[in-house]
């Protein structure tokens, strides 16, 4: 027999390199290698990388890497030479049990046999066995015994037996047509309780392998008297199919045995053998008056496929005897068992830049059941980016099908669906959480291109003007904002000089007081970029206004040389009539607009008497209001308040000393006055006829501006966009006046393209009607 087994395995080796050589031939990417089981670590098993006719250099970049069948560390793959070897000890009987086929599948279709070597002995289910026999047993009585069980396969589970010598009984070895072995034990010559109560007997079991490995029982036999007939089945062996998940109590088979004595000694008790596992205890119960066997636990398919169950009849005689049978229990499988889905992951989260074939994840589906209920088809979730490739039986990899954004999408919840052949078919779900990775493709970007910002001078030293924001689509540090000056020469300074940014938050300081005077717009930009790799960024242009406050008081022009005190001295002839200009009060204002606009007032005299002078509010000039006579004082001295319009109005004094003479001491007054002018007073330049012109000029110009704009206002309608933000227009009015300031017109303006540049202000006040409208300014 054992040589016949060797031949079909010849048959079958020659059969499977044939089955190899034509897959091979045929483009098939299955390769098979066999290794005997506990092989030591890193044994040799194949040359795996230049069988599947892969390069070298290929494999870490292909994520070269196996995944068996819930046994991920049993072989392992040298990614430098390509050689599949042996990680960790594999024993054949816990990886495959008691099946004739033993494999390890891989990802890449490699199979690896693992060959049995005989590492398990046979056992017997107890190490002691007690029988009863009666005295009164005839010749050749026979008595079932358990055999001993073997863990290996094929020549090394086969099984010899051998019974120590006895002259009452020898071992009778029995092979059905199922290749399983019943053994009995029989009784060769009759035996006498009085002479011998017991006997003592060794059962050896040897297995068919090299080295040959034996397991062993006592046999305690217990030698009784009277009751000499023990009860008989009608078949020694019952076979029965039953469907799987039938319900409690459902009959298997009803027994029948007989006794050949009489009376007590023939009625039989039946009961499950004393040898009978756990396992058949929990699933079946026998009724012990009526024989029948019932279910009384759950039966599954998939946990067992059939049940040997060994049953006992024993008589009420004294002593009492016993016969036994076997009930051979086959399961039909039916489809109660849903597909299950085992998903890997490879490339998870998936950067959003992985080209279309990308290996996402390795999905493995199996069916517990049989036939077509075991027969598994596999789906994915439609319309997404991913589709699944059948790479093997029961295997399929999730790969990507078309480009990912994750701006657009940034994760994915896709089902995987397995179903199975059955009728009606059984199908589980998987998910797969796809996470798509951020790669920095896009730049900070800010809402507006341009800012406006409007701060008033003298702020405090660092402090907060302005506040910008970009925002980064992309995550992580990809999305991380840091800003920062675009440096640039400001005048004779650095950019860093006036202001400075917060490289985290986005805000704007101002280091240093600001002066309208010196810096009416300052404009630069704020470059904001992320922390990707590469980084990204964008800039955005910031115009600064500084708007003016009232913080420079009017300052008067130097009086000529020779005055008292800072007091300017005049001359007035007595002879002069109303009206005479007698001096000029002359001052200037650093600020601008109203803060800059400058009015003059005479501070009326003692007693409330009505002055003999009066001051232009805007002229500054000095005249008399009626004649003069003798009664009037020779000397005037007058005290003109210049005041202009800020908030707070700031204000100056200037003292005019007035001496009244007579008409003959004039000219020598004045002669006397104009050599005395030769000094400083010569040198300084009129400069009434100059601001008269320029002021002149300014209006006219303004006049032919505003006729332009209303001419093409006109034309055109108006639309919302016509204001563009970054340019307003600053309407001021008071009571003495109105005018428009545009911020496009600066005095002096620094933007780094130039020098500071000088615009004139034109005012056109409105003033109210008094006897001083001829000293408005002209």
């Amino acid at each position: 027999m054992v040589s016949s087994m060797r031949r079909g395995q010849k048959a079958w080796i020659r059969l499977l390199l044939l089955l190899l050589i034509t897959f091979w031939e045929n483009g098939s990417c299955q390769l098979h290698y066999s290794i005997p089981e506990e092989a030591k670590h890193g044994t040799f098993v194949g040359r795996i990388a230049q069988d599947l006719g892969l390069e070298l250099t290929e494999l870490v970049p292909r994520l070269f890497r196996l995944a068996s069948k819930g046994h991920r560390d049993l072989l392992e793959v040298n990614l430098q030479n390509g050689i599949l070897f042996v990680n960790s000890r594999i024993d054949r009987e816990e990886l495959c049990g008691r099946s004739a086929e033993c494999g390890i599948h891989q990802v890449f279709h490699v199979e690896v046999e693992v060959k049995d070597i005989n590492d398990n002995p046979p056992v017997f289910p107890v190490t002691v066995k007690t029988l009863l026999f009666h005295e009164s047993r005839l010749l050749d009585s026979r008595f079932p015994l358990e055999g001993a069980s073997d863990a290996d396969i094929g020549v090394n589970a086969l099984l010899s037996y051998k019974l120590s010598s006895s002259e009452f009984f020898f071992l009778d070895t029995q092979t059905n047509d199922e290749l399983s072995q019943s053994l009995s034990l029989v009784l060769g010559k009759p035996l006498d309780r009085e002479q011998t109560p017991e006997v003592n007997l060794l059962l050896v079991a040897t297995d068919g392998g090299k080295p040959e490995l034996t397991g062993t029982v006592q046999i305690l036999i217990k030698v009784l008297d009277v009751n000499d007939n023990e009860p008989t089945f009608a078949q020694s062996v019952y076979k029965v199919k039953l469907l799987e998940n039938t319900p409690n109590g459902t009959l298997v088979v009803k027994l029948n045995a007989s006794d050949a004595d009489e009376g007590s000694n023939s009625e039989l008790v039946y009961s499950l053998s004393s040898d009978v596992s756990s396992t058949i205890q929990t699933k079946f119960n026998i009724d012990p008056s009526s024989g029948e066997i019932r279910t009384k636990g759950k039966l599954d398919f998939e946990e067992a496929k059939f049940y040997e169950i060994q049953v006992t009849a024993t008589d009420k005689g004294t002593p009492s005897m016993s016969g036994h049978c076997k009930i051979s229990l086959k399961l039909v499988d039916i489809n109660d068992n849903t597909p299950e889905v085992s998903i890997t992951s490879l490339s998870l989260p998936i950067p959003e830049n992985a080209s279309p074939g990308t290996v996402i994840a390795l999905i493995r589906v199996s069916d517990r059941d049989s036939g077509n209920n075991g027969q598994v088809t596999c789906s994915l979730t439609t319309h997404v980016p991913f589709k699944l490739v059948s790479t093997f039986k029961n295997y399929y990899s999730l790969v990507l099908d078309s480009a990912l954004d994750r701006e657009s999408v940034s994760a994915y919840e896709l089902v995987v669906t397995a179903r199975d052949g059955g009728l009606p078919s059984l199908w589980a779900t998987a998910t797969v959480s796809v996470e798509v990775a951020d790669v920095n493709d896009n730049a900070p970007g800010f809402p507006q291109p341009e800012y406006t910002v409007f701060v008033k001078e003298n702020n405090p030293p660092g402090c907060h003007i302005f506040t910008v924001s970009a925002r980064d689509v992309d995550v992580q540090e990809n999305a991380l904002v840091s800003y920062s000056l675009v440096e640039r020469r400001v005048g004779e300074r650095a950019l860093s000089s006036y202001v400075s940014v917060h490289a985290e938050s986005g805000k704007v300081y101002a280091l240093q007081p600001l002066d309208h005077e010196e810096l009416e717009l300052l404009q630069f930009q704020v470059s904001a970029r992320d922390a990707g790799v590469p980084p990204l960024g964008s800039n955005v242009t910031l115009q600064v206004f500084v708007l003016d406050e009232n913080d420079n008081a009017p300052v008067l022009l130097v009086p000529r040389a020779g005055a008292a005190g800072g007091a300017v001295s005049e001359l007035v002839p007595r002879s002069v009539g109303p009206g005479h200009v007698v001096a000029k009060i002359r001052a200037v204002d650093a600020d601008s607009g109203y803060n800059a606009w400058l009015s003059y007032e005479l501070q009326p005299a003692a007693g409330g008497a009505r002055s003999l002078f009066r001051v232009g509010l805007y002229t500054g000039e000095i005249s008399t209001t009626r004649a003069l006579d003798e009664a009037d004082a020779s000397l005037q001295r007058l005290l003109v308040l210049v005041k202009d319009h800020g908030e707070p109005a700031l204000t100056a004094t200037a003292t005019v000393l007035v001496s009244l003479v007579e008409s003959s001491q004039s000219p020598k007054a004045s002669s006397r006055a104009l050599a005395g002018a030769t000094g400083p007073e010569a040198s300084l330049v009129d400069v009434n006829v100059y601001l008269i012109i320029a002021i002149c000029s300014v209006s006219s110009l303004l006049v032919l501006t505003l006729l332009l704009y209303t001419a093409l206002r006109c034309s055109a309608p108006p639309t919302e966009g016509s204001r563009r933000p970054g340019k307003p227009v600053m309407v001021c009015s008071s009571a003495v006046g109105s005018w428009s300031h545009s911020q496009q017109r600066r005095q002096r303006v620094c933007s780094g393209e130039g020098p500071p540049k000088t615009d004139l202000m034109a005012f056109s006040p409105s003033l109210p009607d008094s006897r001083d409208r001829e000293d408005q300014p002209q």
